[in-house]
């Protein structure tokens, strides 16, 4: 069963905007009182988060696809939309956050770190939003923008100050447990840790933290047991330990050629752009396993060698616990310069000043494309994508309230200019994005409707005045009688008779 798992894909979908509500008010004695539909509410986001309670992205392994909940929809009497409520994602500190073409977006290394992965959509403003003095009661609102759905890789990398490094069975879980509170499997056979632990170290007045890989091999840069495959976790490690088996019965190893194989491995792997080399950096070299007498007998041996390389030297059985007080005092002075020189890189690094983007930028273009049935004309910008999204095709209204929005943006002067004829193709956004037939003279709502935002029920009334039904009154009289006039003349002329039952009748 998996219990450690430091890379994972996720697949993250924010929620979507509420729609806006049309809505118009009706009281006692005013049936049509005006707009009152309210805005939709907000999507919620998904935000990454670095936390040092969590040490592990098996909950990700599991669960990979993760989601935020909706807006709420806008309601008459000027009720909006709840926004959703966001989404946060724990995740070890040393996270660092890719997209799905490898490029970094985030490197989460410090606690309460956070980034926004996926935004949530935009809420749709209702038709009391959208009343004006030109436009008194909108008979439509705006849709809710959908959220971002994107996919993200995370990759843990271990924050520690000190990493263990060495042969697999060399005695580096048995050291990181004698140092610290670590509890990790050890066993007598090679490969034990199959992945990185961490423990805390408290020496003199410092404190530190220390990690233990797995081991390395010979070949392990060509894919060879799974040391490589963790040096991930060694990255951000200020000291590198050497740990080197004293007393291995293996026939053709010796200290000496372990460390050789550890140096060249380590130097064939490539740390980010910018970190120092890991070879380059802070290093000791622990000599372990000196209570059994051969192994002490070989460190002694070995120890000249290796202090002439530059490397200083310890005698460390973590079973006896000898050297252990040494090592860590050590490793103290090296990691409080670490942080000294850390700090003041820090403070030397020039301010960042976020500034906000000019007003005057350019708002949209116009890439022409060619198609099988001719010039297909995109449209690309954030407010014609959104307008578009926002817009409900099914009222004309709203269709004609876009059209206008879109007028005033310069799009139909742009189009003339990028050759665009009446009948031409145009696609607002990328991909599949909104098709339309273009139409110059049709592209404005004041050229299709004669205004914007009316309702026919609060038109004025074409009701008959007192004096023009009275007129319209007697019209009709004088017709009636006209018309008994002229059957009586008829009746006389002797057109036509009555008959008994017309005369009773």
């Amino acid at each position: 069963m998996t219990t450690f798992v430091d890379e994972v894909k996720l697949y993250l979908r924010a929620g979507d905007g509420g729609n806006g509500c049309m809505s118009i008010r009706r009281e006692k004695f005013k049936p049509l009182a005006g707009p009152d539909g309210g805005n939709g509410g907000d999507g919620g986001d998904i935000t990454i988060v670095a936390d040092p309670d969590v040490t592990t992205l098996l909950s990700y392994h599991h669960s990979p696809h993760r989601r935020s909940n909706s807006g709420e929809f806008g309601m008459g009497d000027y009720r909006h939309g709840a926004k959703a409520e966001d989404l946060e994602l724990p995740v070890p500190v040393g996270t660092v956050v890719r997209d799905a073409d490898g490029e970094v977006l985030a490197d989460l290394s410090e606690p309460g770190m956070s980034y926004l992965a996926a935004e949530g959509g935009q809420g749709g403003l209702g038709n009391n939003a959208l009343a004006n003095s030109r436009r008194k009661a909108p008979g439509f609102a705006l849709l809710g923008t959908p959220g971002d759905e994107i996919e993200v890789h995370l990759e843990l990398k271990t924050v520690a100050d000190v990493a263990l490094v060495g042969y697999p069975s060399a005695g580096k879980s048995s050291l990181i447990a004698a140092m610290s509170a670590a509890r990790p499997k050890i066993a007598d056979y090679p490969f034990t840790t199959l992945h990185p632990n961490l423990g805390v170290v408290d020496s003199g007045n410092t404190r530190f933290t220390i990690a233990d890989v797995p081991g390395l091999i010979e070949g392990a840069a060509e894919g060879r047991g799974l040391g490589l495959e963790f040096l991930r976790h060694v990255e951000r490690c200020s000291v590198l330990v050497h740990v080197l088996d004293t007393a291995t019965l293996e026939p053709g190893r010796d200290p000496l050629s372990d460390l050789d194989v550890i140096l060249n491995e380590l130097n064939s792997y490539e740390v980010p752009e910018g970190q120092v080399p890991l070879t380059e950096r802070p290093s000791l070299v622990v000599l372990n396993k000196v209570d059994i007498p051969d192994g002490r007998e070989l460190a002694e041996f070995v120890k000249q060698e290796l202090e002439e390389r530059g490397f200083r030297v310890f005698f460390v059985s973590a079973v006896a616990h000898e050297g252990l007080r040494e090592l860590g005092f050590a490793l103290g002075e090296i990691v409080e310069k670490a942080r000294e020189e850390r700090a003041s890189e820090l403070e030397s690094r020039p301010r960042i000043v976020i500034r906000p983007k000019p007003k005057r930028q350019e708002a949209f273009t116009i890439r022409v494309e060619g198609g099988t049935w001719g010039n297909i004309y995109r449209i690309i910008g954030r407010k014609p994508e959104l307008w578009v999204k926002q817009c409900d095709f099914t009222n004309d209204e709203a269709v004609g309230y876009l059209a206008d929005r879109l007028a005033k943006l310069g799009i139909e002067d742009a189009l003339v200019k990028a050759g665009a004829q009446a009948g031409s193709t145009v696609v607002v956004g990328a991909g599949e994005g909104q098709i339309f037939d273009w139409e110059p003279t049709l592209s404005s709502a004041a050229e299709v409707m004669t205004a914007h935002g009316t309702d026919p029920r609060l038109e004025e009334s074409s009701r008959a005045t007192r004096k023009e039904r009275k007129a319209a009154y007697h019209e009709w009289m004088d017709a009636k009688a006209a018309a008994r006039a002229q059957l009586e003349a008829e009746r006389e002329a002797g057109l036509w008779t009555e008959t008994a039952d017309e005369k009773n009748s």
